[in-house]
């Protein structure tokens, strides 16, 4: 149902144990139930059709905005500026503060590959941090190992000094998960607060020169590099 863009891998357990998905008219029991191609797959008594064809997009998101279909607060959301169907949704989410490579797609397979803890997908940034960092600073940001709160450790990151100006320096970092507010929270954790953070790749997919708040459809050779990297056979016909 989730590779179906109908729903999260998560809702669709909970439909199961709520007793809502029938298979070939039988109730479905048991979680990862597999399905064959012939199988009849119904919800709420209505029949279960594969996507024709998922849509796969990269937004440049801008700064101000959450990555979210609601918030009780009434913050701005992506959602108000695209027009999109329900079952498409964000993968590697940005904080309302950050901008940059934002992944959306209904591909609930990709999603559940790329967001599961196994996976090590490289996420870039190019950040601005006030104060100039010193050598042992960088040296412990490429170690990890920093506590950044909520019982959590850094990550071994990947760390370039860019340039330095003023009160302010530009770094280009690579971090292999997306934990909440991570960057930030390590980078303060060594008196470095972030005052620009851009997400420039997510893994081969490139922000490049995209205007921000524009969308523009995955290439098929990048689409092919994404599953790669998230461990997802590409069918005979994507190659």
């Amino acid at each position: 149902m989730a590779q179906c863009g109908l729903c999260s891998r998560r809702e669709a357990d909970r439909w199961i144990a709520a007793g809502r998905v029938t298979i070939n008219g039988n109730t479905v029991t048991e979680l990862g139930t597999q399905v064959a191609p012939s199988d009849r797959v119904e919800v709420d008594g209505k029949e279960v059709h594969p996507a024709a064809r998922h849509t796969y997009l990269i937004y440049h998101k801008p700064k101000g905005l959450l990555c979210s279909r609601r918030d009780d607060r009434g913050r701005p959301l992506i959602y108000d500026e695209l027009e999109l169907p329900p079952t498409v949704q964000s993968v590697g989410r940005l904080d309302m503060d950050s901008e940059g490579v934002l992944l959306l797609t209904d591909d609930g397979r990709l999603t559940q590959a790329l967001t599961r803890p196994q996976a090590k997908l490289p996420r870039q940034y190019r950040v601005r941090i006030a104060g100039h960092p010193e050598l042992e600073t960088l040296q412990a940001l490429r170690e990890g190992g920093i506590d950044i709160g909520r019982d959590e450790l850094s990550d071994p990151w990947a760390v370039t000094v860019d340039s330095e100006s003023g009160g302010h320096t530009w770094l280009t970092i690579v971090i292999h998960r997306g934990r909440w507010r991570e960057v930030r929270r390590t980078l303060e954790a060594r008196g470095h607060p972030v005052r620009r953070l851009i997400r420039t790749k997510f893994g081969p997919l490139k922000l490049g020169d995209q205007p921000p708040r524009t969308t523009r459809e995955i290439k098929p050779g990048e689409l092919r590099q994404l599953k790669r990297a998230a461990g997802i056979d590409t069918p005979q016909q994507e190659k």
